[in-house]
């Protein structure tokens, strides 16, 4: 199903990886890690910042987002890897949340593609297309 290459799907893992070592979660003790790539190989990673005042907190792959469009790319999703535990520990897989799910949708939907989405755990990756977690999305073209 992934369409991903060994090497390519590896290398994306790893960047969640190293990106949930860099996570900020004094209060929840659960560190994300997401990385993204795009059409031209490239990988942007993003880690979970949490905040005391809770509902300002950022998750990673909101975080990596916005690294993506500040370095101006806004099309080309390939595919996320995001993963996570208590402590950094990966036991289970996580999948992204919904906000997440809608701003990831939003970055694709610039680009006309519907990545594949790893959700990593310590023994198993549960590979999703993002529609399929997010069917029926609103987008841009909602707006026009």
């Amino acid at each position: 199903m992934s369409g991903l290459g060994p090497a390519a799907r590896d290398a994306l893992v790893a960047a969640a990886r190293r990106a949930a070592d860099s996570a900020y979660a004094p209060y929840s003790g659960f560190h994300v890690g997401a990385a993204l790539l795009f059409d031209d190989g490239a990988i942007v990673t993003g880690a979970n910042m949490e905040n005391a005042s809770y509902g300002l907190s950022l998750c990673a792959e909101t975080v990596a987002c916005a690294l993506a469009s500040h370095a101006g790319r806004r099309g080309g999703l390939v595919a996320v890897a995001v993963l996570g535990g208590p402590g950094g520990r990966i036991d289970a897989p996580v999948t992204p949340c919904g906000r997440c799910r809608q701003v990831l949708s939003e970055l694709a939907q610039l680009g006309g593609t519907d990545p594949l989405v790893l959700s990593v755990g310590a023994h198993d990756v549960l590979e999703t297309r993002l529609s399929v977690l997010l069917p029926h999305a609103f987008g841009p073209a909602q707006l026009g």
